[in-house]
């Protein structure tokens, strides 16, 4: 499935090896992208690639640590927890410089899974912008994602994708990664936006206990009638 512009684009999963991380990776690898899966230790990272080669029968995608996994890339999507996002921007911040971030954290802690942590009126997007600094185009995206059936390549993911962020065309790069992986990606505004999609996620979590379901998502209405 892969094509020209996949082709070009070598995307670093950072935390690649958590469910989120993994399940878009192999997304993206089946869509024909160059996946390399990042990880404080290369022997998890290479484990994890392992395992999507596995599962795709081919040998694309490399397991890296994650500074060299962020340097290698022309593209770097961050799926770390909250408790290790500082940390790790902070690793892979040279590598980063002049690139692409997607940022796919959400700030809460388990087992407290309802509860947003990041500073009052600020998103872990933005803190990823003021650590890495105006070099590198942070966008916000796929936070709400359910990891559930991201592994599963012939279920759909009932799920779109809110991507903030405050550069147009990069927005417009991960709507292709979106709709790569099975999803419709929606432009949610700027980057202080994220504050609004991350929050989500807690509600997300609290609906899927209280109904007793694994994979809630968010669908927008409207859209399919030019609204």
């Amino acid at each position: 499935m892969s094509s020209n512009a996949t082709s070009k684009i070598t995307l670093a999963v950072i935390g690649g090896t958590g469910k989120e991380g993994s399940g878009l990776a192999l997304r993206w690898a089946n869509a024909g992208y160059d996946v390399i899966i990042g990880s404080r230790e290369s022997s998890k990272a290479e484990n994890a690639a392992a395992e999507i080669n596995q599962q795709l029968g081919q040998n694309s995608v490399r397991g890296m640590e994650n500074r060299q996994a962020a340097a290698q890339a022309s593209m770097i999507v961050l799926t770390v927890p909250y408790s290790a996002h500082r940390s790790t921007l902070e690793t892979i911040h040279e590598a980063a410089q002049g690139k692409l971030l997607v940022d796919v954290t959400v700030p809460i802690k388990p087992p407290v899974t309802q509860v947003h942590l990041a500073d009052s009126g600020s998103s872990a997007a933005q803190e990823t912008q003021e650590i890495l600094g105006p070099n590198v185009r942070v966008v916000s995206a796929f936070q709400n994602v359910s990891a559930v059936h991201l592994k599963e390549l012939d279920h759909p993911v009932e799920c779109d994708v809110l991507i903030t962020g405050d550069d147009v065309a990069s927005k417009d790069e991960v709507m292709r990664l979106a709709k790569a992986a099975g999803m419709r990606g929606i432009d949610a505004g700027p980057l202080i936006n994220a504050v609004a999609a991350e929050t989500l996620t807690p509600v997300i979590l609290w609906i899927n206990k209280r109904y007793g379901i694994k994979g809630a998502g968010i669908v927008i209405t409207g859209l399919d009638q030019g609204g």
